[in-house]
């Protein structure tokens, strides 16, 4: 076979050359009456597919990467001001004993659920013991000086329960005498501690929830933190013994620790009205910043219900059934309380 001829890079037989001159030349003469410059090949490109309309927002779901709708801050401000718009106008609702279940969970709960989720870390236990419909009333024991376990333990139910459940609390009289804190209580479906109030909710079915121990928990010294006060004369029984509902107990381990209160100033209470007037090692030394609780480590343990439907009409009215009753639900919670403090390992972690 005849040994092919090499050609050096870069050069061409002159044939090849002579007519790709020629054809160039043929171009610009045929464009030359037109005025138009000759055309030069264009290298092929990648199509890409057609992207969006300027002005329109491309869906999220239009391939991997795809920027998302309209963001969700967006939403959220729409939603904050028809809210606002709401609140101007008086388009919202409330029930007879002054709910407010939009504001409630729009703003009450958002406020205090970084308090229970992050300050406090609110560990939560036996919320299945709540129904998921119908009446109940919880019992609970209470202290820190200040009604905060009040506050946790309604948002426990809210955030923890699967139905959603909103907790009406039962409170004082002086909740309701001062002036901003007695709307605040009305708006997020507290009212005071009443028999018929109580019964009523219960009736509607509504979870109900009392701390027996009053100001006599909430104001006890350090000293005596996670021993149980009296219960009163088991009103809270006598109540749920009429609407026929269960009776949770509930213990709450951590609050105890939020206010060391070791002294209290009892003349001052009294010139303002106070049934106490708290000293801890950090209120009133160092004022307003004394007044901050230790973020200590809370749990709530809510108990087996106990039942009343098996009891008969009457029962509401036998003195010896009351107390039986009322000593059961306070023993069933400071035995859990005891058996919360053993698993404790550390007040703040």
């Amino acid at each position: 076979m005849a040994d092919a001829k090499v050609i050096p890079f870069g050069e061409e037989p002159r044939s090849r050359r002579r007519a790709a001159r020629r054809t160039d030349r043929a171009d610009a003469a045929e464009r030359a009456g037109t005025g138009r410059p000759a055309l030069k090949p264009v290298p092929a490109q990648r199509e890409d597919p057609p992207g969006p309309v300027p002005g329109t927002v491309r869906p999220a779901d239009e391939g991997e990467g795809a920027r998302p709708a309209a963001g969700g801050w967006e939403r959220k401000l729409a939603q904050g001001l028809n809210f606002l718009r709401r609140r101007v106008t008086g388009e919202y609702e409330v029930d007879d004993f002054g709910y407010d279940a939009e504001l409630t969970e729009q703003v009450l709960m958002s406020l205090l659920r970084p308090v229970y989720e992050k300050y406090f870390r609110v560990e939560v236990k036996g919320i299945e013991n709540i129904p998921d419909t119908g009446g109940a009333l919880v019992v609970s024991n209470h202290s820190g000086v200040l009604p905060l376990d009040g506050l946790m333990l309604q948002v426990a139910v809210h955030d923890h329960h699967p139905a959603e459940r909103n907790l009406r609390l039962l409170g004082a009289d002086l909740v309701f005498m001062l002036p901003v804190v007695n709307e605040l209580a009305r708006k997020a479906g507290h009212t005071l501690a009443c028999a018929e109030d109580a019964q009523l909710l219960l009736e509607r079915g509504e979870v109900v929830g009392v701390m027996p121990e009053g100001f006599k928990g909430l104001g006890k010294p350090f000293s005596q933190r996670y021993k149980l006060q009296r219960f009163g004369r088991g009103g809270f029984v006598s109540t749920a013994l009429r609407a026929r509902v269960p009776i949770v107990p509930c213990s709450i381990v951590g609050a105890e620790e939020i206010y060391p209160m070791v002294g209290n100033a009892r003349t001052l209470a009294r010139l303002l009205g106070l049934p106490y007037f708290p000293v801890t090692p950090t209120f009133p030394l160092l004022g307003p910043l004394g007044a901050v609780p230790l973020p200590t480590k809370w749990t709530i343990q809510f108990g087996e219900p106990i039942p009343t439907d098996g009891y008969s009409p009457e029962a509401a009215d036998d003195p010896m059934l009351m107390f039986n009753l009322t000593d059961q639900v306070r023993e069933t919670i400071q035995h859990t309380l005891y058996r919360l403090l053993v698993q404790r390992r550390s007040v703040f972690f």
